[in-house]
């Protein structure tokens, strides 16, 4: 089952990635990995930004596209922030030990999921963020029974 919500502009992104952090500060989110996926300009690392800033982020958040991943720590939880975009083989996530970042207490956001097939883990959550009139659609599909408790977009 999905969900879908339009986000008229730039700060209705950033308030939606907001309310998601709000559920992952309020409950035991531990090892959870959401997918961001959609076209280059759909909103995907603005939606990354009002996540990380409500959970206290007071720096920049820009997409690691060079870097791949963009680590933060905030109130001793461990988050990375994954865009794979410039990815040109899935087997280099392993040169790079991305097994160590998917574990049991860190929460990874993945723009580009698609090019790190196979090596990926499922998502507990992906989010679809399609460009729509002046704004753009969210669509939020929950793959673990814990996920669906999050979608609060709806």
């Amino acid at each position: 089952m999905s969900f879908d919500v339009y986000l008229a502009d730039e700060a209705a992104t950033l308030r939606a990635g907001a309310a998601l952090a709000g559920v992952f500060s309020a409950s035991n989110t531990a090892g959870a990995v959401i997918y961001l996926q959609g076209t280059l300009g759909a909103g995907k690392t603005t939606f990354t930004r009002g996540f990380l800033q409500a959970l206290g982020h007071l720096g920049s958040v820009k997409s690691p596209t060079y870097t791949l991943v963009e680590p933060y720590d905030l109130g001793g939880r461990k988050i990375y922030h994954f865009d794979l975009y410039r990815l040109r083989d899935a087997e280099e996530l392993e040169l790079m030990g991305i097994r160590d970042y998917f574990c049991d207490e860190n929460l990874c956001l993945v723009e580009w999921p698609e090019r790190g097939e196979p090596l990926l883990p499922m998502p507990d959550l992906s989010l679809m963020l399609t460009p729509k009139n002046a704004g753009r659609s969210l669509q939020a599909t929950p793959h673990t029974p814990r996920a669906a408790a999050w979608v609060v977009f709806s």
